[in-house]
């Protein structure tokens, strides 16, 4: 997969393109929860989404609220071990509130599903998913996304705060290898 780590990266997504459609969705998700209040917890999904949260959240033009949850599917390898382990919990309860989880690519959709039905036991008073990127390929479990930035094929991509073995987050845009 990348095992040629001194060859460079092919651009599946540019940076001038990720930040275009991040401010798109950042309009998107303004208008959508204008009328929450204080309310809306946008809750990213670590590692891989926090640089697109942080890009994100500057484009959401209303008060809210950020946090955190840590999972574990991967470890240090490029294929899901199939268990899912929180590593890190919210720091605050989202009981009554309008949770937005920011993720960075619906895959499987296996972190996803248990992430969400997680949640739902936590009583928010509405959940949605926003994901960077989406592989309908690879999808087993049935996810709603509802705010998506791209979809794109079955490749294994880094860059933007996705990574193969903690590496390449620091990529300005989503590229890949050949194998």
């Amino acid at each position: 997969m990348f095992n040629r780590p001194d060859e460079p990266f092919h651009t599946l997504i540019s940076e001038a393109d990720l930040q275009r459609r991040v401010a798109e969705l950042g309009e998107q998700i303004t208008t959508d929860y204008r009328d929450v209040g204080h309310d809306l917890v946008l809750l990213g999904v670590l590692k891989g989404s926090f640089i697109f949260l942080a890009d994100l959240c500057r484009h959401v033009h209303l008060p809210h609220t950020v946090d955190f949850i840590g999972l574990k599917s991967y470890g240090d390898e490029t294929e899901s071990s199939g268990v899912v382990q929180i590593t890190q919990d919210l720091t605050r309860p989202i009981e009554g509130k309008h949770v937005l989880v920011v993720e960075d690519i619906v895959d499987t959709g296996l972190t996803i599903e248990y992430l969400m039905d997680n949640l739902r036991t936590r009583h928010p008073a509405t959940i949605k998913l926003c994901s960077l990127l989406h592989k309908p390929d690879r999808a087993v479990h049935d996810v709603r996304i509802d705010y998506l930035g791209f979809t794109i094929p079955n490749k294994f991509v880094v860059g933007y705060g996705l990574d193969v073995a903690q590496r390449y987050r620091n990529l300005s845009f989503i590229g890949y290898q050949d194998t």
